[in-house]
Parts: C-alpha cells; sequence; structure tokens
C-alpha cells in the first residue's frame, strides 16, 4: 500500500516528511538538509527572488531601449528570459551544495584551470560587445569566462593558501600573487577592470584570513595603490572612468556621465518608498535598466527603503558566513567559504556603490538581482559551493580555540 493510501491528510503529510527527513534518517538527502545552512539557503532564494521582481521592473525600459525598426521586444521579454536562467540556475546551486567537500574541492581546481585557458584567450578570439571582449561562444551558448572562473579562482587559492597551514616553507603567497596577476592581466586586455579588481580584493581578504604577515600584506597593498595608479597612467580605460568619477565637469576626451547621472536620477526619483510597481518613468532613459543599474530601477519604483533591504540581505549573508567560521577548525574550508563569500559582498558592494554615484562605472552585475545567463549559473555555482563548505555535522562538537 503506497503512502498516499495509507493517509493523505496534512497531518500524514508531515508524518512522511519528517520520516524521510528526520535526524534519524542517515540516506544521502537527509544528511544534506541536516547539515546544510538552511538560513543561508534562504537569503539566498530571497535574493533570487527580489532579482527576478527587479528585473521584472526593469525589463520594458531594456526592451523598448533594444527594440529597433526590424522587431519589437515584448516588454516582459529579459524577465521571461530571467525566470528560464533561474529555472536553470537553481538546480545547479542545490546540486553543487550536496557535493562532498572533498569532490567540490578537485571539481574546482579542474575548472579553474579550464576557465582559466579560456579566459587567456578571450581577448583574442572572444565575441566583442560594446568595446570589450569579455564573452566566448554565440547565441544562448555565449558566456563570459570570468564570471564562472571567479568562484573556482577562489577556492583555488583557498586551496593553496591552507598547504601553509602544514608547511609554513611553502611559498604559496608568491605563487597565488603570480596567478593572480596573470588572471588579472588577462582581464585588462578584454578590458575588465571592475573584475580585476574583485579577484585582488579577494586575494588580499584571503590572505589576511591565511594570517600572512601583516608585513606582507602591506607591502601588496601598496603594490595594489601602484598599480592603480599605473592603469590610471597607461590604460585609457581607467584613466577615462575615474576622470569621469572624479572630475564630472572636465569635459576631457571620452567624457560621458549619461550613465551615472541617470543612475542618481532614477534611484532617488521614488523617494523612500518608491513610485509602485510599473509606475517608473525616468528608467527608460537609463542605460542597462536590467544589469547593471537594476539597482537604480528598484530604487525608483519601490524605494530607497527596499534598496536598504537588498543591502542588508548582503550583509547577512556574508556576516552569518564568517560567524560561522568563527570555530571552523579545517584550513581549506575556512579559507574556501570566506572567499566565496568575500567575493559575494564585494562585487554586491561595488554594484551598489557605482548605482549611488560612490563608484565610477564598472559594468558589474549585482549578484542574483540583475538578469544574466552566465551571472546567474555562475554565482549558483559559488553560492553552492559555499554552502558545501559551510555544511556542518549538527552533532560535531567544534572547539573556538582550535584553528588548524
Amino acid at each position: 500500500m503506497t503512502d498516499m493510501a495509507r493517509d493523505t491528510s496534512p497531518k500524514g503529510f508531515r508524518s512522511r516528511v519528517d520520516e524521510r527527513l528526520g535526524r534519524g534518517n542517515r540516506g544521502p538527502i537527509a544528511m544534506w538538509f541536516w547539515e546544510l545552512d538552511r538560513v543561508l539557503l534562504l537569503l539566498a532564494f530571497l535574493l533570487i527572488a527580489i532579482g527576478l521582481i527587479a528585473v521584472a521592473a526593469g525589463s520594458p525600459a531594456t526592451a523598448q531601449r533594444y527594440s529597433g525598426l526590424n522587431h519589437q521586444l515584448a516588454p516582459m521579454y529579459y524577465f521571461w528570459r530571467q525566470v528560464m536562467w533561474v529555472g536553470v540556475s537553481v538546480p545547479v546551486l542545490l546540486v553543487f551544495s550536496m557535493l562532498p567537500p572533498t569532490f567540490a574541492k578537485r571539481f574546482a581546481l579542474s575548472a579553474c584551470v579550464f576557465f582559466g585557458l579560456l579566459l587567456l584567450v578571450t581577448p583574442f578570439v572572444g565575441v566583442e560587445v560594446n568595446g570589450a571582449r569579455r564573452w566566448i561562444g554565440g547565441g544562448i551558448a555565449q558566456f563570459q569566462p570570468s564570471e564562472f572562473l571567479k568562484p573556482v579562482f577562489i577556492v583555488t587559492i583557498a586551496w593553496m593558501l591552507s598547504l601553509r597551514a602544514r608547511d609554513p616553507s611553502l611559498p604559496m603567497v608568491p605563487v597565488t600573487f603570480a596567478l593572480t596577476a596573470v588572471v588579472g592581466g588577462a582581464l585588462m586586455l578584454q578590458p575588465d577592470f571592475g573584475q580585476t579588481i574583485i579577484f585582488g580584493s579577494v586575494w588580499l581578504i584571503l590572505l589576511m584570513v591565511a594570517g600572512v604577515n601583516p608585513k606582507i600584506i602591506g607591502g601588496m597593498i601598496g603594490a595594489g595603490v601602484v598599480g592603480i595608479v599605473a592603469a590610471y597612467v597607461f590604460y585609457d580605460t581607467a584613466r577615462i572612468r575615474i576622470d569621469n568619477f572624479l572630475f564630472p565637469d572636465h569635459g576631457g576626451p571620452g567624457a560621458d556621465h549619461y550613465q551615472t547621472d541617470m543612475a542618481h536620477a532614477t534611484i532617488t526619483a521614488g523617494g523612500l518608498t518608491g513610485t509602485g510597481p510599473g509606475g517608473g518613468v525616468v528608467k527608460f532613459r537609463l542605460p542597462e535598466a536590467h544589469t547593471d543599474y537594476v539597482y537604480s530601477v528598484v530604487g525608483e519604483e519601490f524605494g530607497l527603503l527596499a534598496c536598504a533591504v537588498i543591502a542588508i540581505l548582503f550583509f547577512a549573508i556574508v556576516a552569518r558566513v564568517f560567524v560561522k567560521l568563527l570555530d571552523e577548525e579545517d584550513a581549506f574550508r575556512l579559507l574556501a567559504a570566506a572567499g566565496l563569500a568575500s567575493q559575494f559582498g564585494v562585487q554586491a558592494t561595488i554594484n551598489m556603490a557605482v548605482n549611488t554615484g560612490l563608484a565610477p562605472s564598472k559594468g558589474m552585475t549585482l549578484p542574483f538581482i540583475s538578469y544574466g545567463g552566465s551571472s546567474m549559473i555562475a554565482l549558483s555555482i559559488g553560492m553552492g559551493l559555499l554552502l558545501a563548505f559551510t555544511r556542518r555535522n549538527p552533532y560535531l562538537h567544534r572547539s573556538p580555540y582550535i584553528v588548524r
């Protein structure tokens, strides 16, 4: 007799769920359920849900902007495409969260090599969009290697730095510096200054978490400052964006403040509570309303209070991970989870800073909120790996005073 035949009442359904996911069950799904940080998963799902609402708000403006004489895009075109990407990404997130940490590490190391090689050839064979070569492939198969490289590169760097815990004599700091410099150089050739900042920032954060000598970290920060100055002097893309941000009225070559001006006008147009869903008007003059500047669209239609809620959700994810890691005894899992959470937080901070006029334009998506296939799937892989590395046996005692 089946379960349905035995008892179809709500109480019977709850009983079957308790039986299959109960703490006494040692099946793989039940173990995953009890080891998983369900609050962290809920926060991720909340951001994905908010992202669908945000893309729905920005889709009409983008559809109108990109509708040419020969074709007219439906107002909700980008929303339905985002629904499709979410339908692909959520299972990816859940599958990666179920991976054993050892297998997740091996996958990340292999994927890092694969996407690293793709990144190196992208500036030469990639598809050019808006003057940048950041994509490979075509049509629905077109993707951005740097997006997929981010989470697996972070896990790879975490693994290398964790080896220092076993043998401090290993030269892992210069090795990871060299790898980060190579990635940064490939990104600058595309050009993609924003992603370069993310890779460099997360690498510095991992050095601090790994307990590297503060003098070495200070030297690396100094080298980073020198690098930014050199980029300003020799790298046109960086110089133009920095000049446009610091000197908005200089009117020099390449001066274009339209995006930043419209982002500020859009995010402040709705006040604290917004104009209401579909009530935005300024968004129709905003470029990339569904991707880079979707945060501004949220501000216009749902208000600055909604923007604050999104910022709090990002902070809650990062804070929860770092608090959870206070008693982590495994050096690799500590570094990998800290790095993945940092990447998530740094990327969100940069996007929100650009939208609010606190940073120059960088073409950076807002994690789980902005439209995009490569971004959604890559972020789901990263969040899945983060959930895998933060899974805990609820019966395992951990001492907060022991760090290996």
